[in-house]
């Protein structure tokens, strides 16, 4: 299976890349529509970043259409008796499941424990699709969904969020129960789309979770992906 792109750095916020129209760094295929976002900084409690990826063997997919199964079916990837997605401002076409998702629109989340919260598409490119969190949300920020190359050609799709909690209250909570739901909604998430693809994962899907210091997309000042899905040589 051939392969494109260029060596990634996947530690880095992509808000941290050069800005150019071919990287996702560059205000392309962005929307530019703050209204009712939650960044990152009107959150309380540590800024976390949290990555959920698997190695998938034997995939039947590039990386352009994992994503593009992803942006078509992403209801179906999540476990619905723990985080159901359902549209609210999403286009006809994509309701009915003829088009994939696009910028801009919107998806309510019925969240157990919690309640309906909601998450604004901002950027899209062919490797990766990323959300912002909107008010009422439990969480302050944005997640990146992104598929690339590993270098022996295996498939890898990665989650990675950089969020905090809403309030304080929120932020308990999360520790003391919503840490281990959200884990096994992306763990999930990861198997499902490695099953749509005709893959396997290779051991399981690793799970990290880091503190970091906030960047200027955090800031709400770019809507850029948390990471940049280029193949790693």
């Amino acid at each position: 299976m051939a392969r494109s792109g260029q060596t990634q750095d996947i530690n880095k916020d992509s808000a941290l890349s050069p800005k150019n129209p071919t990287e996702p760094g560059a205000d392309v295929g962005a929307v530019d529509n703050q209204r009712d976002t939650l960044v990152a900084s009107d959150g309380a409690g540590p800024l976390l970043q949290r990555d959920y990826w698997a190695t998938i063997h034997g995939s039947a997919c590039t990386p352009e259409e994992a994503v593009q199964k992803v942006l078509k079916d992403f209801p179906e990837f999540s476990p619905r008796h723990l985080a159901e997605f359902s549209g609210d401002t999403m286009s006809a076409e994509a309701e009915t499941a003829t088009k994939p998702l696009s910028l801009g629109d919107e998806m309510q989340i019925q969240i157990k424990m919690t309640g309906l919260s909601q998450v604004r598409i901002v950027h899209i490119d062919e490797r990766s699709m990323t959300m912002r969190t909107l008010k009422g949300h439990p969480e302050a920020g944005r997640i990146t969904f992104g598929a690339y190359y590993d270098a022996e050609d295996h498939l890898i799709f990665r989650i990675r969020s950089r969020a905090r909690a809403s309030s304080s209250l929120k932020y308990v909570g999360y520790e003391l129960f919503g840490k281990a739901m959200q884990t096994e909604v992306w763990i999930t998430f990861v198997q499902r789309v490695a099953e749509a693809c005709g893959g396997t994962i290779q051991a399981e899907v690793q799970v990290n979770e880091t503190e970091v210091s906030a960047t200027v997309a955090d800031t709400g000042e770019l809507d850029t992906p948390t990471f940049v899905a280029r193949d790693r040589k």
